[in-house]
């Protein structure tokens, strides 16, 4: 081939280079995180995940729903690491090779509310299947998320309990929506519901809602939550690398302390850390 011509094709081929590269900023290393909407709805992501981004220069894009429906995506591999409220099913799904290098992150507890009037009687209660018990005995409203979320399967657990067949009975409502919705519902119907106590601190005040808490204490509300990342043997196209960037980071020092430093206006907080090793 003549030298001119070696030489021409050479500067098509610079050409075809430089206008993909000038002028433009690399694209940030992205994660995909599914999560319980309490984690969003509390604020706490809003707090996390920019400073996640600032040391490690990673986004993470947060899909937002029911523990259930987090945990689904996750065995499907459509995310790259799930961060959920279901303990005991997080660790079934680990041991069957779904998921890999789960940790504890943080904790609150769940809390009965209902209306101020108490009509039911169920604060008068011990125990959260007890007072389910008694609100059913009185046929009062409850308002049930209805989602797979793990309030959901925390209630229904609940239920389980206390002997009662909740779809059984009349003034049960499924909503099939997130928390705050459910907290709405059952402030516009004077009605009862399960509530996780971080969302509740959040929303409150800035709903307005017309509910009290009226039983909490009991160890069968403790909420566990915990991260863990897709197992990349099972789906080779997961961020791995990335991912156990992010779970190291929630777990260390400065990713606790900011779920520490995460409270409501009165100074309440509304997550405790207390990440461990991993399980």
């Amino acid at each position: 081939m003549p030298i001119i011509a070696r030489t021409f094709i050479a500067i098509l081929g610079l050409l075809s280079i430089v206008p993909a590269s000038a002028g433009h900023t690399a694209e940030p290393l992205r994660i995909r995180c599914a999560s319980t909407t309490s984690t969003q709805n509390s604020g706490l992501f809003g707090v996390l995940l920019p400073a996640f981004e600032r040391k490690t220069g990673i986004k993470i894009d947060v899909i937002a729903v029911g523990t259930g429906q987090a945990l689904k995506l996750g065995q499907r591999g459509d995310v790259d690491v799930v961060f959920v409220h279901s303990k005991e099913e997080e660790l079934r799904l680990a041991a069957e090779g779904y998921f890999v290098d789960r940790r504890d992150v943080m904790y609150n507890d769940f809390i009965l509310l209902g209306p101020p009037g108490d009509h039911a009687r169920a604060s008068g209660e011990k125990s959260a299947s007890a007072a389910l018990a008694q609100i059913a005995a009185a046929g009062a409203a409850f308002v049930s998320r209805g989602d797979d979320s793990g309030t959901h399967k925390k209630e229904i657990s609940l239920w389980k309990a206390a002997g009662i067949a909740p779809k059984r009975r009349t003034g049960y409502m499924e909503i099939g929506q997130g928390m705050e919705a459910a907290l709405r519902v059952a402030s516009e119907k004077a009605a009862y519901t399960l509530a996780d106590r971080g969302t509740w601190l959040a929303v409150k005040d800035r709903k307005n809602l017309a509910l009290r808490v009226l039983l909490e204490g009991d160890p069968a509300l403790f909420n566990q939550y915990g991260v863990m990342a897709v197992n990349p043997r099972r789906h080779p196209h997961v961020r791995f690398k990335e991912t156990t960037a992010f779970i190291e980071w929630i777990a260390s020092s400065e990713g606790q302390s900011l779920i520490a430093g995460h409270k409501d206006k009165n100074g309440n907080p509304l997550f405790i850390p207390n990440a461990g090793p991993g399980h």
